[in-house]
C-alpha cells in the first residue's frame, strides 16, 4: 500500500477538526470478533473520516480502532493487547499504544496510551474515549452488546 503524505499540520487540522457520527441509527458493537465501520464527517460535511473497529476473537482484550481521513489516510490507531511495537529509531512501546500520524513515517510511530484514555480493560468505554480522542463531537448512537 502506497503511503498518502501529509504534513504534520494537515494531519493535526483533520485530528483537530469537529466530526459528528453520520448515521443516527443504533449501531452495534462486535462482541466475539468482528469489525465495525463508523462513519463520520466535520461539522459543515466537506471532509468524510471513518472509525475501524475490530474485535479478536480468541483474546476478548485484543483489539484496534483506527482513525482514517478522506477513508484512506490514517491519522490515529490505538493498538490495545496485541504484540509490543518498534518504533523506527528502535524504541519498543508495550502491547497498548497509540499511532499518531508523523510526516514522512504516517503511522510507523506509537507512543504510550495518553490518560485521557479512562479504562483501557472496558471496551465500550474505550471506544468512546477514542472517538473523543479524534474530536468526534457527535456520538453515535450505540448499542453495547453482552462483550462490550
Amino acid at each position: 500500500m502506497v503511503d498518502i503524505l501529509l504534513t504534520q499540520s494537515e494531519s493535526k487540522i483533520l485530528l483537530d477538526m469537529k466530526k459528528n457520527s453520520i448515521d443516527d441509527n443504533a449501531i452495534s458493537l462486535p462482541d466475539l470478533g468482528g469489525t465495525l465501520d463508523i462513519h463520520l464527517q466535520e461539522e459543515a460535511g466537506k471532509e468524510l473520516f471513518i472509525v475501524n473497529y475490530t474485535r479478536h476473537s480468541i483474546n476478548l482484550y485484543k483489539r484496534n480502532h483506527h482513525f482514517r481521513a478522506r477513508k484512506v489516510i490514517g491519522i490515529a490507531r490505538l493498538d490495545l493487547d496485541g504484540p509490543p511495537h518498534r518504533n523506527p529509531d528502535g524504541e519498543e512501546i508495550g502491547p497498548r499504544h497509540l499511532h499518531l500520524y508523523r510526516e514522512g513515517y504516517a503511522l510507523r510511530w506509537a507512543q504510550e496510551v495518553p490518560d485521557s484514555f479512562s479504562n483501557l480493560d472496558d471496551s465500550f468505554e474505550t471506544l468512546q474515549d477514542f472517538l473523543k480522542y479524534c474530536n468526534v463531537d457527535k456520538m453515535p448512537n450505540f448499542m453495547k452488546g453482552l462483550f462490550s
